[in-house]
């Protein structure tokens, strides 16, 4: 217990060091995370079901030759797709934003580092720490948000991909 309220005081005194933008970085990432979960979930446990409701849908007709059953194959193949490629452009746009938040974090601190060499009426390098971390913590969350996310969107979008073609390609075989 000691060790998690150690653990939540250093994510504290983190999100103070990189001001109120780093604060809005962090929930940014939670949600994209979130979704990026959500997404897991469906592609290893969900859709599983899905894909078997579809065959059993397209089995179940009587022929499968004419142009109404193709056309109703390929409705079923963009319900699958659909499926597979839900919530992929919402968390692609906060991977987009995750550097866009960091710059405004850069920008805020650079501010703050402004004013206190105007108050001061120096560049003394101490009273400038702060705003100087408050200009670097942000953007480097955000980048490193925005990295995490480009790859795992990529690996989601690379597997709806292969199993909308499996798909395609078992409703294919079973006529």
């Amino acid at each position: 217990m000691i060790a998690l309220t150690e653990m939540f005081n250093v994510i504290v005194e983190f999100m103070d060091t990189g001001g109120q933008v780093l604060t809005v970085i962090g929930f940014v990432i939670f949600i994209m995370w979130l979704l990026i979960f959500e997404r897991f979930v469906f592609l290893f446990v969900g859709y599983r079901s899905v894909k078997k409701h579809f065959i059993e849908m397209w089995q179940s007709r009587s022929e499968h030759t004419s142009w109404n059953s193709e056309q109703i194959r390929i409705a079923i193949i963009s319900r699958g797709a659909t499926k597979l490629n839900r919530n992929i452009v919402l968390i692609q746009s906060l991977v987009v934003l995750c550097p866009l938040l960091g710059l405004l974090g850069t920008v805020t601190g650079m501010i703050e580092v402004f004013d206190v060499m105007a108050i001061s009426g120096s560049g003394n390098a101490r009273s400038m720490a702060s705003g100087v971390s408050r200009a670097t913590i942000p953007t480097m969350a955000g980048m490193v948000g925005s990295l995490s996310g480009v790859f795992t969107v990529a690996w989601i979008k690379r597997n709806a991909q292969k199993e909308t073609e499996l798909l395609a390609d078992s409703l294919a075989t079973s006529y």
